[in-house]
């Protein structure tokens, strides 16, 4: 396969879609089993978005194994490896999915499975800045933290003993990326679906879009 930028790779995290695992902030105003189904829904375009045009190589980063079979039907219908998340926290595990990435690849990017704001148009400005010797792009979230970040090098000190969750995330994040005087790019504002509200949202913007 011709991949637009061969030199880097983009990295989805995402979690097995067990009931009651994912998408709880959700519950109750779904059900355990239409919360998984969502967070399904939107994986899958998430994964459609990742490989539509051929950007670069995807990997998706499975948690808490790879065994789940959401995870190789994906492998078998799109172009992906999977990867095995590793790590204490969600900290740990991006850090160590740099590590792995940027071992065999120039560039990298990480995102997750929630955001359907983020449009193959925004992964392409992403890529490109980072060829441009940029050192970190990030893609900001509404909500105070970000939806994708993107690296050259493993830089462990963007991650150690973050407050993850928090609407603290990205001040911080721009906070250690000043202080280690780092050149870094901002895509526009994202949102994810966290909460009742951001689902309402989505479903409007659905509606739209049919």
């Amino acid at each position: 396969m011709t991949y637009q930028y061969p030199d880097a790779v983009l990295m989805i995290f995402c979690k097995a879609p067990v009931p009651g695992q994912v998408k709880t902030r959700l519950i109750p105003a779904l059900s355990a089993e239409q919360a998984a189904e969502l967070h399904i829904e939107l994986s899958i375009k998430t994964l459609q978005r990742a490989t539509r045009s051929n950007l670069c190589p995807v990997q998706l980063w499975c948690s808490p194994s790879i065994d789940h079979a959401f995870f190789a039907e994906s492998a078998a219908t799109y172009p992906l490896r999977l990867k095995q998340q590793q790590g204490a926290d969600l900290g740990e595990r991006m850090h160590h999915a740099f590590c792995s990435a940027l071992a065999d690849y120039a560039h990298a990017l990480l995102m997750g499975c929630d955001c359907p704001s983020l449009t193959e148009q925004d992964l392409e400005e992403a890529l490109t800045v980072l060829n441009q010797h940029n050192d970190i792009v990030l893609a900001p979230a509404e909500d105070g933290g970000y939806v994708l970040i993107g690296l050259n090098r493993p830089r462990p000190e963007l991650f150690d003993s973050m407050t993850w969750g928090t609407e603290r995330v990205l001040d911080e994040t721009r906070g250690r990326i000043e202080r280690c005087k780092l050149r870094h790019h901002e895509l526009n504002a994202q949102w994810d679906l966290d909460t009742p509200q951001d689902l309402q949202r989505y479903r409007s913007a659905v509606s739209i879009q049919i």
